[in-house]
């Protein structure tokens, strides 16, 4: 198989700093499309892997890099689906195995099939070779595995959603947020702005629970009807047996027992944020008010393509940093840092 040459950033080794490199492309195959990436935003997802702080081997050097926003600027011979000068993104996978129940059932994330749902980076594509991500100027991915990106939505704006706003919009969708219902978002960061948007665009009456009031004013300009702080006991107390549904999007040690006892009778905790070590979840918190622990991941790609073209019909985008590639290792600290409002967005041009 030949291959073309692309400008990246790229982790050379676990925790080392990312710079800049260059990484193969496969050449199109008949259903393949090339992204002229324009944007590409910072995951937390992408500084766990890079720092290999999930405990899984990592395909070294790494490209991080599933919130990818672009061009069409070439097509194979079979493509239908897209033509050259398309708005596009691509999130989390870039391929399944298209044959399981969950792969038939348009829920790819959760494919149980042989090759499994392909990471965008740091997995290893049908072809045998790693995946690289989108911290890189062109892509070469499988049409049915790429988005259309509505004009209303900036395209730099629009890179987040393809994590961050598919995270929050797939349990927000499942749970049926939407009028009459109470929703909590904890943690007001990357994707936490994003649930909040999107839960208060379905019409539910919006939460945010974070440690502090320091975000309070961005909270209610992005739509949430009350803002709590989590460091004041009291809060736990005048809030017992409020909510729904409560989406955890931080990938920290919390307290799940204190969040449980927010919940009404029938509620439901989904787990987002992916934390280091294993969360404790008293079984009392869970049988005492009939409330269930659940956990999300992503989404599958209609449902993706659902989320963005309802948040084109709302005017609903993430808000960013852009930056350019020179000052990604800056952002990790300062995303580790909570020192984003709301998501880092790496100009690719400049790579």
């Amino acid at each position: 198989m030949t291959h073309t040459s692309v400008a990246a950033y790229a982790a050379p080794a676990p925790k080392a700093p990312l710079e800049r490199t260059t990484i193969p492309r496969r050449e199109l195959g008949a259903h393949d499309i090339l992204i002229d990436i324009k944007f590409a935003g910072i995951c937390h997802s992408d500084i766990h892997t890079a720092r290999a702080e999930w405990g899984e081997g990592g395909h070294f050097p790494l490209v991080p890099g599933h919130e990818i926003a672009g061009v069409v600027a070439a097509t194979g011979s079979a493509v239908s689906r897209y033509a050259v000068g398309d708005r596009v993104g691509v999130g989390c996978f870039v391929d399944s195995c298209r044959e399981c129940d969950n792969c038939r059932a348009g829920i790819e994330q959760y494919c149980t099939g042989e090759l499994g749902n392909v990471g965008t980076y740091n997995a290893v594509g049908r072809d045998g070779e790693p995946t690289q991500g989108g911290y890189s100027t062109h892509l070469v991915v499988d049409e049915n595995y790429a988005l259309r990106i509505p004009e209303s939505i900036p395209l730099d704006a629009a890179a987040p959603l393809l994590c961050a706003g598919i995270t929050v919009y797939s349990p927000l969708a499942h749970w049926q947020a939407g009028p009459g219902k109470k929703v909590a978002v904890v943690g007001l960061g990357g994707l936490g702005h994003m649930g909040v948007k999107i839960a208060h665009a379905m019409g539910a009456e919006v939460t945010v629970l974070s440690q502090s009031l320091r975000k309070k004013d961005d909270g209610l300009r992005f739509g949430a009807d009350a803002y709590h702080a989590t460091s004041d006991p009291a809060t736990f107390e005048a809030l017992a047996g409020t909510f729904d549904l409560i989406i955890n999007t931080v990938s920290a040690d919390l307290d799940l027992n204190a969040y449980l006892s927010l919940l009404r009778t029938d509620g439901t905790l989904v787990q987002l944020g992916a934390p280091e070590k294993p969360l404790t979840v008293a079984p009392f918190a869970l049988i005492g008010g009939r409330r269930s622990f659940a956990g999300s991941l992503i989404g599958g790609i209609r449902e993706t393509q659902e989320m963005l073209d309802f948040c084109g019909e709302h005017s609903i985008a993430a808000d960013i940093e852009l930056i350019s590639a020179d000052r990604i290792n800056e952002a990790y600290e300062r995303v580790l840092a909570s020192d984003v409002r709301y998501r880092f967005v790496i100009d690719t041009s400049t790579i």
